[in-house]
């Protein structure tokens, strides 16, 4: 018989927190945590199919930061060193989704975040900072993605006040994000589809572009523009000291279209069926959305758009500084800029979707953690966290300060304030992966229950950890050379850690008596797991070769 999934939280001294998803209620084991109050707690529900999770993690997050910001991170540096900067950044992102999937993977609780491991299994303080962490930078990038689709809308000069299309495209994602989660699901999956579909057209034009095939080209343009105007650019200085500058510059400004997206893996776990299953497969095929959709858009820019061209830096939002643009005018092909900046607009506020989706899952996961008011753990009949919903949808109308110049400065520290939540995001979940790694092996906890491991680890997140160290303290490094220097675009760059470890110490300075970390044989492993388990459906094995590729969409 199929157990009802509910979520609970039992937290006391001696114990890290765990859900008890049989009961729906704050239930402890007598011999570790001994006995407390019960409290019933309202649920999310596991509505996404394989086919929602598989599309969610292949384009959920993919946005205008690879359509449009990589024109300018071209720019930038130049073709080679965008595109060393996307390997770079592809192999320590997927470091880090290895290293969360084996976590999520193992215990899948309805409701379940990378703050809520936090909690399990670091300390309380961790998964408290976390949580907070992914509520205000994820809900702040909601407004970022709704402003960016009103401004790519006039690439056709729309007469419609900007503010009309924020109100639209606010009340669109809301109202999806308060319908079932299935809803929510399939708009992404439908709307990843055209996201992926786009990139493979764009690539696979890229490519005959490469051989001459435009209108307007005569003979093989080939790697034409990595010989002029060069493969790489200089910022800041002249010569090698220029174009070292200039590569890392573009390593911290290519980080924004991969910021939390592997969490957004995790996050659909919680409302995922068979999450043990099909986590794990969304997550191998992570590899090649890294590979096609991040690496190779930036290796075919490189090819078809020269780095100094100066469309990519003054034609605004919209589809006329997208590189692909730019290169596809060049060859001679009309008409197809309004197609892209129609998918550009959809993954906009696709990716707006998905950030309030996040946003406000982190905070009925803290909510029921006990770490955030109780009212955010209302859910309606169908699972729906409405309250948290609301709350994080409190964010969006910051999108309204970009109808007035001085709004948009504005507007702009606060999105500033997220450039280091990546980064820090990511150093803890290797934290929390360690952790948990260090537990299952002092505790004897035999391999085969632990669903997913990856030949990666746990080599990979340690190297993560200290790379994306160094990029949190680098991220604005430009501000210390002379002549750049002022307190706006200092504190802009490097206000997100100290928001984050006054947030962390201000939790341990209030519950000074909890461990700063779990002893690793203290460290609950089990909690949850017979209830995780009873959920899953037994797997049919594909016997022939038609189910086994119906299984790469299903």
């Amino acid at each position: 018989m199929k157990v009802d999934e509910q979520v609970g939280i039992a937290e006391t001294k001696s114990s890290p927190p765990f859900y008890d998803e049989k009961d729906g209620v704050h239930s402890s084991s007598d011999a570790e945590v001994g006995h407390g109050d019960v409290e019933k707690v309202e649920t999310t529900k596991r509505g996404l199919k394989a086919r929602h999770a598989q599309m969610i993690a292949l384009g959920g997050t993919i946005g205008t930061g690879l359509f449009v910001g990589s024109g300018g991170t071209l720019a930038r540096g130049g073709p080679l060193f965008i595109l060393l900067a996307y390997m770079l950044l592809s192999v320590l992102v997927l470091f880090v989704v290895t290293a969360i999937t084996e976590v999520a993977a193992y215990l899948p609780v309805s409701g379940g975040t990378m703050s809520y491991y936090g909690h399990r299994n670091v300390s309380n303080s961790l998964g408290f900072a976390m949580g907070w962490l992914y509520f205000y930078s994820l809900g702040i990038l909601v407004p970022y993605e709704i402003t960016a689709a009103g401004l790519v809308i006039d690439y056709w000069d729309s007469p419609v006040n900007i503010a009309v299309w924020i109100t639209i495209f606010i009340v669109v994602i809301v109202g999806l994000n308060i319908l079932p989660v299935q809803f929510y699901g399939e708009t992404e999956f439908w709307f990843a589809s055209l996201k992926v579909f786009m990139m493979i057209g764009l690539l696979i034009l890229s490519f005959i572009l490469f051989w001459g095939g435009g209108p307007k080209q005569h003979g093989i343009l080939g790697f034409h523009y990595w010989k002029d105007p060069g493969a790489t650019n200089e910022w800041l200085r002249p010569g090698a000291t220029g174009r070292f500058i200039a590569f890392v510059e573009v390593v911290v400004l290519s980080a924004f279209p991969f910021t939390f997206a592997p969490e957004l893996l995790v996050v659909t776990g919680g409302e995922m069926k068979n999450p043990r299953r099909n986590l794990p497969k969304a997550a191998k095929r992570y590899f090649w959305r890294l590979v096609f959709f991040y690496i190779g858009s930036v290796l075919a820019i490189g090819v078809i758009c020269p780095f100094n061209d100066a469309r990519l830096t003054d034609g605004g939002v919209g589809a006329k500084s997208s590189a692909f643009v730019v290169g596809i005018a060049d060859a001679g092909i009309s008409g197809l800029g309004s197609v892209i900046n129609a998918i550009i607009i959809t993954s906009a506020w696709s990716s707006g979707n998905s950030f309030l989706y996040m946003s406000s899952r982190s905070l009925y996961s803290l909510a029921v953690a006990g770490n955030a008011p109780k009212i955010f753990t209302k859910c309606t009949k169908k699972g729906v966290p409405y309250m948290a919903v609301i709350a994080a949808a409190l964010f969006s109308p910051l999108a309204y300060l970009n109808c007035a110049s001085s709004g948009s400065v504005v507007f702009g520290w606060f999105v500033n304030l997220t450039n280091t939540s990546g980064f820090i995001s990511w150093i803890c979940c290797c934290i929390v992966y360690i952790r948990f790694r260090k537990a299952y092996q002092v505790q004897s906890l035999p391999l085969e229950n632990i669903t997913y491991r990856s030949m990666l680890q746990p080599v990979g997140a340690w190297i993560a950890m200290v790379a994306f160290t160094i990029l949190t303290l680098i991220n604005g490094f430009d501000v210390f050379f002379p002549g750049r220097f002022n307190a706006s675009s200092f504190l802009t760059a490097y206000v997100g850690i100290p928001i984050f470890l006054v947030i962390y110490f201000g939790h341990r300075f209030w519950h000074w008596s909890e461990p700063w970390v779990y002893k690793s044989e203290d460290v609950d492993l089990h909690s949850g797991i017979d209830v995780v388990l009873a959920n899953e459906v037994p797997e049919e094995h594909a016997t022939t070769w038609k189910k086994k590729l119906q299984g790469w969409f299903t």
